[in-house]
């Protein structure tokens, strides 16, 4: 890996590269790469596991500098809520809460399949995927692609690290890509419309096994939109996410 998405400041605070920015402007962030860095700060407890992270995107989030708060604010042996907020120019643009629960002893497999991943990566359109954080991911459709419209099925993995100098952790390789349900389902015209999610939900059954996440997403529009995803590893369903989106008009 080359490059990373923030580099760490030191006491919780980081700056954001380039290979954050999304696909709504060029001087804000996808929020791939924030949930990812909350989930870093939030998955700490080696014996236990996270089992659902929710985010609220109450702003755009800036490129520059941006600082993390972590707090426990229901501990317990079995079951706690962990509270986060990512802030930036004195704001909190991002909130996050986590459930951490005891790890399971007992298995039962879900009967998901993922598709097989594809051997070559599909390179983006001219004018279209040249954004940081498009580029800073490696996407190989299995179905669907960069502009076609409706259900889609995707391998991904992470070209760049999350945080300067770390190895992603299986955890942060789901987050980063969980925020891409709707983009890569888009239901509408990207040049006509935007639908931005307004926040990020993720339930977690286990850590992905090695650098491939699948994401298969479907994006529905009425009154308000929702995708929603199934995040798989070669061997299965490990996590399942919702985003609520926001819908106009360009």
């Amino acid at each position: 890996m080359t490059g990373a998405f923030f580099v760490a400041l030191g006491n919780g605070r980081f700056r954001a590269t380039e290979h954050t920015v999304g696909p709504w402007d060029p001087g804000h962030q996808h929020a791939g790469p924030a949930a990812a860095l909350l989930a870093g700060m939030l998955d700490t407890r080696a014996d236990m596991a996270l089992a659902r992270i929710t985010l609220e995107i109450l702003a755009p989030i800036p490129l520059g500098e941006v600082e993390v708060a972590v707090e426990v604010e229901r501990p317990g042996r079995s079951v706690e809520l962990l509270a986060a907020e990512l802030r930036a120019g004195g704001r909190t643009v991002v909130t996050a809460r986590a459930w951490r629960v005891r790890r399971a002893d007992e298995r039962v497999a879900p009967a998901h399949v993922p598709p097989p991943l594809p051997a070559t990566a599909q390179p983006s359109p001219p004018g279209f995927g040249e954004f940081g954080y498009a580029r800073a991911v490696e996407w190989r459709w299995a179905e669907g692609g960069w502009l076609v419209p409706g259900p889609a099925k995707v391998w991904t993995k992470l070209l760049v690290q999350v945080v300067e100098g770390k190895e992603p952790t299986p955890l942060q390789r789901v987050l980063v890509v969980a925020d891409s349900g709707n983009g890569v389902s888009a239901a509408l015209a990207w040049n006509r419309y935007v639908f931005v999610n307004t926040e990020l939900s993720v339930h977690l059954l286990r850590p992905p096994a090695g650098e491939w996440v699948c994401l298969e997403a479907r994006t529905e529009v009425e009154e308000a939109g929702l995708a929603s995803s199934v995040l798989s590893d070669l061997s299965g369903p490990v996590a399942r996410g919702a985003q609520a989106l926001f819908v106009a008009r360009r």
